[in-house]
């Protein structure tokens, strides 16, 4: 089930969620909490459902989750600039968060038009999705 870490969207969506935790302990604003909590409840949600929706295996909920995926990461995005504007975060952090999910938004929607659906193990026919690996 590696396979999702060679999609460039989860790769920028990974290293967003990473900048996002280490420079939202850094900042440690009084007043920011909320704004953090959610701004890492957001960017965690975008790597999450890049890695759901490949892994229901099925072109329908892919595309389901990678459109919560996107949104997510507009979200975050919108997050980022007001703790930017706040003061709560400084620009060359907010810049590369940025950065990563417009990255992460790209890829995605690429994603969106040809989903990454595992079907080697999806019985043709089947309106269920498949069942994982026993390994």
């Amino acid at each position: 089930m590696d396979s999702y870490k060679t999609l460039e969207a989860w790769k920028r969506a990974h290293a967003a969620v990473l900048l996002v935790f280490q420079a939202t302990d850094r900042a440690r604003h009084p007043r920011a909490f909320g704004l953090f909590d959610q701004l890492k409840r957001a960017t965690l949600s975008v790597e999450a459902n890049i890695v759901e929706g490949y892994a229901l295996g099925t072109v329908g909920l892919c595309r389901r989750h990678l459109r919560i995926a996107f949104g997510s990461a507009a979200e975050a995005e919108c997050e980022a600039r007001a703790a930017r504007e706040l003061g709560y975060l400084p620009d060359p952090s907010v810049d590369e968060i940025e950065n990563l999910l417009s990255g992460a938004m790209r890829a995605i929607y690429g994603l969106m038009i040809s989903p990454p659906v595992i079907r080697s193990r999806h019985r043709a026919g089947s309106n269920h999705p498949p069942m994982p690996d026993s390994r």
